[in-house]
């Protein structure tokens, strides 16, 4: 009863996620109001303020939740399997689960003018912020336990966590523009190979 009670929690707050990225995508950011989310979602003022503090953790949330799974994939990964390896695994696989899933959100954006404007209300400061507040202090931690080091005196868990952000974004970036369209989950793991791989400066092309 329990896992059938947490699982109807969270269907609530999907559904209030993508009641309000709908209402952006159809009115702009000024349309989504915690009234008009509740409204779409058939649920009451009182039952989205039980779930959300307001609209920007409401349309920050399908990302959170991405976040918080890959921080546990990234947990159960074998400790002796190279970092950057686990890292993209744990970042991919949250992603291609909601893939898979045919009432998922991901799969239910139609066009590349509504994936630009994800893109832009995703780098919103306000949501940006409900995103990285707690989220990438706790990647901050498990890359900290996994290489040994020290956040309050390391810098390396701080960059990589920086790193994965900053591929998240590029990505993202490259998903909208891509023609022909190359898969999100694609361009994430070719971007997490040129870390891997040091970055290297690519050959130089011929004009």
């Amino acid at each position: 009863m329990a896992g059938l009670r947490e699982r109807k929690k969270l269907d609530t707050r999907r559904a209030l996620s993508d009641a309000a990225l709908k209402l952006a995508l159809e009115g702009g950011f000024d349309a989504v109001t915690r009234e008009a989310i509740a409204d779409l979602a058939g649920v009451s003022l009182r039952t989205f303020n039980n779930y959300f503090s307001g609209k920007y953790e409401a349309l920050a949330y399908r990302q959170s939740e991405r976040l918080r799974r890959s921080i546990d994939v990234l947990r159960a990964c074998p400790a002796d399997e190279p970092l950057w390896t686990s890292i993209t695994e744990s970042v991919v696989a949250p992603l291609e689960d909601d893939l898979r899933d045919p009432d998922g959100a991901e799969n239910q954006l139609p066009n590349r003018e509504e994936l630009a404007e994800v893109r832009k209300l995703l780098m919103r400061t306000e949501i940006r912020d409900v995103v990285s507040k707690e989220l990438f202090d706790e990647w901050t931690d498990v890359v900290a336990e996994r290489t040994g080091t020290d956040p309050e005196v390391d810098m390396y868990p701080r960059l990589v966590a920086a790193v994965v952000r900053a591929v998240g974004d590029a990505a993202t970036e490259m998903y909208v523009r891509a023609d022909p369209p190359v898969a999100i989950n694609e361009l994430i793991r070719a971007g997490f190979a040129q870390v891997a791989a040091g970055l290297p400066e690519p050959a130089r092309k011929r004009s």
